[in-house]
């Protein structure tokens, strides 16, 4: 049996790595990408924390007369609820990010674990601002299989996105805008940070 067995493991393994590592496997539950076709325009999304670029990045919004919803961590929005009203007060969007923000281990993370992680989150945002997110983004996009019960009992969809420029990662404005551009066309859900 080795010869057979250790290529079906590597396979049902490979699978099971694709569907945490992939931002928009459904493998786990599901998970939006793209907006319909016919929307007419992108979902722009920023994963913001929020932090001290959260009024900048507001004032550039009002600037364009943009919108965008804000997916934020539970603890920073905690430490700082001002910034939190002001996103909500100027009509944008807030969305559930994780209340640790746990980069390096969220794709790990058990059932007890993934569900403190999503619902501490979600009272919390729902205790500055009054009502509660309906969006999740995970953590770097990585899910696993305990990840979907939770967003099902609080009634949060999983949201992924289909443009994205690693403006986390590159500081070159050109270059982010170009990747971003790169994957524009109606219905794309536009990831920033």
């Amino acid at each position: 049996g080795w010869m057979a067995g250790l290529p079906a493991l590597m396979a049902v393994h490979g699978v099971l790595l694709w569907g945490t590592l992939s931002p928009n496997a459904r493998l786990f539950g599901p998970v939006l990408s793209r907006l319909p076709h016919d929307a007419g325009g992108v979902w722009l999304t920023i994963d913001d924390g929020p932090s001290d670029d959260t009024p900048a990045l507001l004032d550039l919004l009002d600037a364009h007369g943009a919108k965008a919803t804000f997916f934020l961590v539970g603890a920073r929005a905690a430490a700082r609820p001002e910034l939190v009203r002001a996103i909500a007060a100027r009509g944008h969007g807030i969305a559930n990010h994780s209340h640790t923000h746990p980069q390096a281990r969220f794709w790990a993370l058990g059932p007890r674990a993934m569900r403190s992680e999503i619902s501490d989150c979600q009272r919390q945002l729902e205790a500055i601002t009054g009502t509660a997110p309906v969006w999740f983004r995970a953590v770097v996009g990585h899910a696993n299989p305990f990840v979907s019960a939770p967003l099902r009992d609080l009634g949060l969809a999983r949201v992924a996105w289909s443009a994205r420029g690693y403006d986390a990662v590159d500081g070159d404005v050109t270059r982010v805008v170009d990747r971003i551009a790169a994957d524009l066309a109606p219905g794309a859900i536009v990831l920033l940070h």
